[in-house]
């Protein structure tokens, strides 16, 4: 299952539903996905008022092998616009760590290019972190 940029995908959970929007597609990740606030009794009439919402979190995610896989009960609802702060492909962090465990530095990657800093700042401590999320602790997250 493809997913497109702007995608609005609703997920069963216990607590209602959870709706994430795909932002980006890489051809070396699977999609990357903004969690949308709130869990919901009823679908929401308005998905671009939702999609203007504040990100619960951002998360690379094998959504399309998931559903396909039966691994979510998921399923595309509908599409909206992505704010404009969020159109840039979102900066991923990563510890590199030193013989004893310690962080040494972290990498920060864009989508094509690494930088490195020795120190997270305000602004860089909540990037999320480069990996692709399994989807059990997607699900877990989103509980």
């Amino acid at each position: 299952m493809k997913f497109n940029p702007g995608d609005i995908v609703e997920i069963e959970t216990e607590g209602g539903n959870a709706y994430v929007q795909v932002t980006h597609n890489h051809a070396s990740y699977p999609e990357v996905v903004r969690v949308l606030p709130g869990r919901h009794a009823n679908r929401p009439e308005d998905f671009g008022l939702l999609a203007r919402s504040k990100s619960d979190f951002v998360a690379m995610l094998p959504l399309g092998g998931a559903i396909e896989n039966k691994r979510m009960k998921a399923s595309k609802v509908g599409t909206a616009a992505i704010p404009a702060e969020l159109k840039d492909f979102p900066t991923f962090r990563m510890p590199i760590r030193d013989k004893q465990g310690g962080i040494a530095y972290w990498w920060l990657w864009d989508g094509e290019g690494l930088n490195y800093v020795t120190e997270l700042d305000a602004n860089s401590a909540d990037l999320p972190m480069r990996e692709v999320m399994s989807v059990d602790t997607f699900l877990k997250k989103l509980a």
